[in-house]
């Protein structure tokens, strides 16, 4: 069995003979999220990362116990020290529910030295921050940022209630759970909260924009990467093999063919960019199925209309997020260099 625990993978495996729990390694500075068991169960492999090792592979012998490392993920350039574990961390909302997330606190941050803060918003509608490995985080906090990965209502992992708390309420109450972040971050006498910014892929880069929108004054600066800004246009644009998936956002989100497009309109940032404010960076591949290349193009054009500072990095190559190395590490470099420019 895998256990989704506080934004981790437990795993517990049974011998059924016996109806006993079999005793896995002790791994220091991993945990395992996943177990494959050889045919002869005798030897399993494992699955070993945590939010600042990148997943590695191990094999264990079930009679020796014997354990053994098969690969080094990390790039040896690297120094592990110089990477920082994720804390869950939990702070009541607006209507006082309790928000789980995962707080990166970067090494030279303190008292003395405060440091601006991002807050992240996941992917999905439904996804979770867990911690788990993300080289962006790591490369964006071991660079002063730190980070706040925020479980806002409607994220998986914390039971069925939790994870329908949005159903067509999404831009609304999912986003105060976002901007309620700042309350948290307050108390952490380390962290600038006159420096706040928003960043988020896919449904995240949605919430980026919809905060700018929707909340002016929240944010001082949004990173939006592959993120959804026109609800109507991306629900009817599903293709026909996305049927299933399509009846579960129809069913969470709301049907665009229907009255339902009165509310997704209301909770589109493409219409109602007017009243961003604040600079943003959007980063969309061309060949993106989800969300069309001309709805980043709309949106930035019109966030330009506003005389607001705006850079727009498109991908020729890429669909929706990052498959090539080399422009994950283009697209990362220059969110940096924005955030230097406009928060740091």
């Amino acid at each position: 069995m895998g256990i989704n625990e506080d934004a981790k993978t437990t795993v517990k495996i049974t011998n059924t003979e016996e109806s006993a729990e079999v005793e896995l390694p002790e791994i220091k500075g991993g945990n395992i999220n996943g177990v494959g068991i050889s045919k002869s169960e005798n030897k399993m492999r494992l699955s070993v990362g945590s939010s600042k090792s990148p997943t590695n592979i191990y094999v264990y012998d079930f009679e020796s116990k014997e354990l053994n490392k098969l690969t080094e993920s990390l790039n040896p350039e690297m120094d592990r020290e110089d990477l920082v574990e994720g804390e869950v961390v939990r702070y009541p909302s607006f209507d006082d529910l309790e928000i789980p997330s995962i707080l990166y606190k970067p090494h030279q941050a303190s008292a003395d030295n405060k440091v601006p803060v991002l807050v992240w918003v996941h992917g999905g509608p439904g996804g979770q921050t867990r911690l788990n490995y993300f080289p962006l985080i790591q490369y964006l906090v071991n660079h002063g940022y730190a980070i706040i990965g925020v479980n806002n209502r409607g994220s998986s992992g914390y039971g069925k209630t939790f994870n329908r708390l949005d159903d067509q309420k999404h831009g609304e109450d999912d986003l105060m759970d976002c901007v309620y972040a700042k309350d948290y971050l307050a108390t952490l006498d380390w962290a600038d909260t006159s420096r706040v910014g928003i960043i988020g892929g896919s449904y995240g880069g949605y919430m980026v924009m919809a905060a700018l929108a929707f909340q002016p004054d929240a944010f001082d600066v949004g990173v939006n990467i592959f993120g959804v800004t026109n609800w109507i246009r991306t629900l009817r644009s599903i293709p026909s093999w996305w049927e299933a998936q399509k009846t579960a956002l129809y069913e969470e989100l709301g049907n665009p063919n229907t009255e339902d497009s009165v509310r997704l309109y209301r909770i589109s940032p493409l219409f109602h960019a007017d009243k961003i404010t604040k600079p943003v960076m959007v980063l969309q591949g061309s060949n993106d199925p989800r969300v069309l290349q001309v709805e980043s193009d709309e949106m930035v054009q019109n966030v330009k209309d506003n005389g607001v500072p705006v850079e727009y990095v498109l991908f020729p190559d890429e669909g929706h997020g990052f498959r090539k190395k080399e422009n994950e590490i283009e697209g990362y470099g220059k969110i940096k260099v924005f955030l230097d420019e406009y928060l740091k």
